[in-house]
């Protein structure tokens, strides 16, 4: 199985690269599209400003392909800003259009509510898991965040898990191909390693 890290400049590269090595997967790291195109599962870390992650995969001529990449059914393991922008917009920056794989927004804390950033670990509420991503974990779940901004997704049957933050938000989607982590599953210890796993062995072959 080809698995393919997506290089586009933002992302925490060397905390995922080593929890896939820790679970027996040694991926690349590249932002050639002719690998990315060619992935059997393709994962898109991301960390710092939305419009700067756009206008990376911009410049790369990436837009497109991750577009194409993500309908056409391919796995896609998308973690904090990879997740983010697989919706529509995100308010930050201004406002910067996302993907548009999902129908939703990217909605900033209110910081009277809450400390923003939120930095630290955080329960994790499975509410929808059709692959059963979290079968065999104990409860109650726990996952690392630094996030200063959330999904609202549209689609509530897409939702994983929930997490209470001043708000409660989708700190994870699930589709049949698609895991996106608003917290950092190469962070969050057993659990984290735990859904990462079984995301990749749902999609073995």
């Amino acid at each position: 199985m080809k698995v393919n890290v997506l290089d586009y400049g933002v992302g925490n590269l060397g905390s995922v690269r080593n929890a896939l090595r820790f679970l027996g997967v040694d991926a690349s790291v590249t932002s050639d599209a002719r690998l990315i195109d060619v992935a059997d599962l393709l994962v898109v870390p991301g960390q710092g400003a939305a419009g700067d992650a756009m206008a990376a995969l911009k410049s790369h001529g990436l837009v497109a392909l991750l577009q194409d990449y993500i309908r056409s059914g391919r796995p896609y393991l998308g973690i904090c800003l990879g997740y983010q922008l697989l919706f529509d917009i995100t308010e930050e920056d201004g406002g910067t259009e996302g993907l548009g794989i999902f129908s939703g927004q990217v909605k900033r804390f209110g910081s009277r509510e809450v400390k923003v950033p939120q930095m630290g670990w955080n329960q994790l509420d499975v509410v929808n898991d059709p692959l059963g991503l979290a079968t065999g974990l104990g409860r109650p779940l726990f996952g690392y965040f630094a996030n200063s901004y959330y999904v609202t997704p549209e689609d509530p049957t897409i939702v994983f898990t929930q997490t209470d933050y001043g708000t409660r938000f989708a700190s994870a989607i699930q589709t049949p191909t698609v895991l996106g982590c608003q917290f950092h599953p190469e962070k969050s210890g057993d659990v984290g390693l735990h859904i990462i796993k079984e995301f990749l062995n749902r999609h073995a072959h």
